[in-house]
This record gives structure tokens, sequence and C-alpha cells, in this order.
């Protein structure tokens, strides 16, 4: 990711050699986001500021800032502009969200969560 783009974020949790995740679902955020920007669905400029938005509500909220829910605020984030540009609609991402929680319900301890295809 070029380094401009970086630079647009707030804080983004990182080392010296770049951003840091604490769980492969928040890399995957990560690269949706910069996916998505690349094919034209945002400027990068409108999910920074998207999440710049996300992470100000949270401040407001009075949730902690120790970057412990910063990629929780990344998805909110990205689902609103999903939505907004009309990729997806809010009970589509709401369902999906469900079979993935449905199904890592199901899943047997040590086993990979699959999520079966919709229809």
């Amino acid at each position: 990711m070029p380094a401009e783009r970086l630079a647009a974020l707030p804080p983004l949790p990182r080392d010296e050699e770049g951003p840091v995740f604490d769980e492969p679902w928040q890399a995957q955020a990560f690269a949706l986001a910069v996916k998505l920007s690349e094919r034209g669905h945002f400027a990068w400029t409108a999910w920074a500021k998207a999440l710049a938005e996300e992470l100000a509500a949270a401040e407001a909220r009075g949730e902690p800032d120790d970057g412990s829910h910063y990629y929780h605020h990344w998805v909110s984030a990205l689902e609103r502009l999903v939505v907004e540009r009309g990729l997806s609609d809010s009970a589509a991402l709401e369902e999906r969200k469900e079979a993935w929680a449905d199904a890592y319900r199901h899943t047997p301890h040590g086993q990979p969560v699959e999520l079966k295809r919709s229809e």
C-alpha cells in the first residue's frame, strides 16, 4: 500500500514494518477496504473520512481509545460505505453476519468454520 494512503488514515496500529493485526479478520478487513478503493468503489480520502467519523463517534460514546476496538470501527465504517455506495444493503450485511455467527456456533472446536453458499 502506498505510503500516502497510510498517511491519510487515522492512527493505524503499526510497527516499523507497517500495519499490525492481532487476528486474521483484521487483516482481511484491511485488505477489503484497500481492494474496494483500488477498484474505484470509493476514493481513499472518502474511506479515511468515514473511518475518522466512526472513531470520533466511538469517542463521543465514551469508548476506550486503547486500540482494542480499532478494527471493529474499521468494519463499521466499511459497512457504512458499502451501503452508501450501493454495493450491498444493510439487510444483506446483517443476514450474512448472522450466517457467519450461526456457522461458528455449529462448528466443532478446532475445525474450520464453513459458511454455506447463500441461495
